[in-house]
Order: structure tokens, then C-alpha cells, then sequence
């Protein structure tokens, strides 16, 4: 089985964080969102995975992650010039997929369980297609799956009255057969190759579509809220999973006796926490940072970043190499791009 994650798109939803490049290489419990997914595939043992690069600083992805020898899979670059949705982008990787089956695994989705019993299941399926179910609490902003008799009859694109709360999540098991469903499908309103209707036409051609149901959580990680929800889950995940005490330090860091940190919390190599600092619960930060006289919680600082002062920085997202610095004591919340610079 062959794997394709897709790494397009223009995150606006997400913007400053992806004005200088693609929303899933923004770091959550320091590692970019879409490793997630790679690692995910790799774990359930699909290791030859092309990666779907758009228009937004597509070298920085291919910088990242190389051929993939140094993640323990093969990584084919497949360019889509425009964004035009899932089912267009899955169009482009027919000649990598062959006479395959595949998984298709959207960047910006994070899985708490991973996916080794769904491959395993669609491995021995006869099904043409098998999707994931969430049950959600905003199911009109996701497609939506309306089940009956335990089978799948209608799939709707963020429905304005959903038949049920079960979204479709953005990992998708399919067959080479869809590649001749996708060419039926025209531009829908917002001018996108929707998979939602892939799938529905799927059904109608009397092709087999199953289901299964994801355990945990999941998460669509399109806004700062639902990237700081998931970097608390992964670092509660962490605590459990490890059985650590919920600090995970890295190395040549220097954290000096009148800091504290307070777990869960993830810093990265070569950071320096001091000055009366207090870090965390549920904090990520990058490696090479430098943290003085400030309180961070419920946050996330990227890689090289200098924050000094008596400052709390809460619900935050920071990017790379960013410089805050404070003389007057406040609470303060961030959404700020790489490279920023800021003096309060």
C-alpha cells in the first residue's frame, strides 16, 4: 500500500503564521503538524509516500523532509500548481500510485491512535474505499456522512442542516478505481475537485464504500485555537505514553535554579530558561530559545526565539526567530509570524 499526504494549500485561517510557508510545517509540540501524519503512515507500515506540494514555499517542505531516508520512508514530490481541492490533488499521483491501494492523509489532520488497524482492515478489504468518522460538535463545517442500516448513503460538503454529527476526516483509503470517478467531477461552487462528491459518485457507480470510526481524539488543525488544543492533547498523550512526568527537556539546555517549569511541557535543544522564568503547563518550545523573567502557558514558541521581560504569554502561537521583549509586567496574547520583533 502506498501513502500520499497532501501539503497544499494557503492557510489563511492561519495567517501571519504562514505568510513565510506552508501551514503544515507549523510546529505542534515541536514537530511540524504533517509529520504527524508521515509518521502515522510509516508506523503502520507504509513507507513509499509521495507528499502533495503546493505554491507556498514548496522547497521549505522538500528542505524538511528529503528523500525521507532520514524518516524511515521513500518520499516522491508530486507539484500542484493551483490549489483545486482533495480529489484534483489525488488526481496527480495516478502514475505513483499504479495498480495500488492507497492512503491519502491530509497534512493538517493530527490522529491520537494512528492508523495500523485501519490499514490492516482495508489491506484484506474487497471495498473500494473505506473513510474515517469523528463525531463532532460543528459537523456544517466538514463533509458529513448519513449513515443508515450501518451503510453509508449520502455524503454532503459542510451541509447547512447535516443529517448527522459525523464528519469525514481527512484520511481516506482508496483504490486506483477512483481515479476514474474523479475525472466525472466538475468545479463545485468554490471552484474545487470536492473528494466529498468523489465519494458520493463513488457510491452512485455501485462501487463499495465502507466506513470505520476514529477512537480518541482528532484534529483538523485549520485555526491557532485548534493548534494550541492539539499541541495540550499531544502533550497530555506524551505524559501517558512515555510515562514521564510531563517535562521533557532537551539537550544543552540551561534552566536556572529560580525558574520553574511545570508540566505537561516539551522544550527543545540549546534553550536557555532564566531569570525567574515559569514555563508551562502545556508549553512547546523550539529549540534554541531564550526564555528570561517571563511566564508562558498554554502556548507555542518556535525555534530561536528570545522572549525577555516580566511578561505572560498565554493561547499564544510564536514563530520562528522572534524577539519579545517587555519592561512592564501584563498578560499578553501572540499570533505572530517568523521573524517578528516586538518591544512593549
Amino acid at each position: 500500500m502506498k501513502g500520499i499526504i497532501l501539503h497544499g494549500g494557503h492557510g489563511t485561517r492561519l495567517r501571519p503564521l504562514t505568510h513565510t510557508g506552508p501551514k503544515q510545517l507549523l510546529k505542534i509540540a515541536n514537530k511540524p503538524m504533517s509529520q504527524y501524519a508521515l509518521e502515522d503512515l510509516r508506523n503502520a507500515g507504509i513507507t513509499d509516500i509521495a507528499i502533495i506540494i503546493g505554491d507556498v514555499y514548496p522547497e521549505k517542505v522538500k528542505e524538511y523532509y528529503g528523500d525521507g531516508k532520514e524518516f524511515g520512508v521513500n518520499i516522491t514530490y508530486v507539484f500542484q500548481d493551483t490549489p483545486q481541492g482533495i480529489a484534483h490533488a489525488i488526481s496527480l499521483c495516478k502514475d505513483f500510485v499504479g495498480n495500488e491501494k492507497f492512503c491519502v492523509y491530509l497534512g493538517d489532520n493530527v490522529l491520537r491512535t494512528g492508523l495500523s488497524s485501519f490499514v490492516t482492515k482495508f489491506d484484506s478489504s474487497s471495498k473500494d474505499a473505506i473513510i474515517l468518522l469523528a463525531e463532532v460538535d460543528n459537523p456544517s463545517q466538514f463533509g458529513v456522512a448519513e449513515i443508515k442500516d450501518k451503510k453509508i448513503i449520502k455524503i454532503t460538503e459542510k451541509p447547512k442542516n447535516p443529517p448527522s454529527n459525523l464528519a469525514v476526516i481527512g484520511v481516506y483509503f482508496l483504490t486506483p478505481k477512483i481515479f476514474d470517478i474523479i475525472q466525472q467531477l466538475k468545479p463545485s461552487g468554490r471552484g474545487e475537485y470536492e473528494i466529498t462528491e468523489a465519494l458520493q459518485l463513488l457510491m452512485d457507480n455501485n462501487l463499495e464504500l465502507d466506513y470505520d470510526y476514529v477512537s480518541g481524539w482528532w484534529k483538523d488543525t485549520g485555526t491557532p485555537n485548534d493548534i494550541l488544543h492539539a499541541n495540550k492533547l499531544i502533550l497530555e498523550g506524551l505524559v501517558n505514553k512515555q510515562n514521564f512526568d510531563g517535562i521533557h527537556i532537551g539537550k544543552n539546555c540551561k534552566v536556572s535554579s529560580d525558574s520553574k517549569i511545570l508540566g505537561p511541557v516539551i522544550i527543545g535543544d540549546n534553550c536557555i530558561i532564566q531569570s525567574f522564568a515559569i514555563i508551562g503547563p502545556y508549553a512547546s518550545i523550539g529549540k534554541n530559545s531564550h526564555l528570561e523573567r517571563c511566564i508562558v502557558k498554554d502556548s507555542i514558541i518556535m525555534d530561536n526565539c528570545v522572549v525577555d521581560g516580566p511578561i505572560k504569554i498565554i493561547n499564544s502561537i510564536i514563530s520562528d526567530e522572534t524577539m519579545i521583549t517587555q519592561n512592564d509586567s501584563e498578560n499578553s496574547i501572540f499570533l505572530l509570524g517568523e521573524r517578528s520583533k516586538i518591544t512593549l
